[in-house]
């Protein structure tokens, strides 16, 4: 919805031109590749002083996993559940006196204190 498009660049691109004029708009255009080839030229002195300063673990890095837009709260729970499910999970058997209980509290009515609120 909100990512790049052509459609979107053609009407920037339509919208500069009656902002800025003809005449100045090939300027404009010049300062705008010149701050993306710095951005860029930026972002790779950044993956180069990390990969200096990482050393050979820097390639062992599954960067996508670490990517935030990769998060899926759901999808991680899931993960964890699954993970402690591996082992096997003992059965508890109720005692007697468990089962008398409950027998008793299914009997007769809940109990309900008016002075609570």
């Amino acid at each position: 919805m909100f990512g790049p498009s052509l459609d979107k660049f053609l009407v920037i691109g339509v919208i500069a031109v009656f902002l800025l004029g003809p005449e100045r708009l090939p300027h404009y255009a010049a300062q705008l590749a010149r701050l993306v080839r710095n951005v860029r030229q930026m972002a790779d002195g950044a993956k180069d002083r990390l990969r200096d300063e990482m050393g050979p673990d820097f390639d062992e890095v599954d960067w996508k996993k670490l990517d935030p837009r990769q998060y899926d709260p759901r999808r991680i729970i899931r993960e964890a559940l699954v993970e402690d499910t591996v082992e096997p999970v003992p059965v508890v058997r109720p005692s007697a006196s468990a089962s008398a209980r409950r027998r008793k509290a299914e009997s007769g009515p809940a109990p309900f204190d008016t002075e609570a609120t």
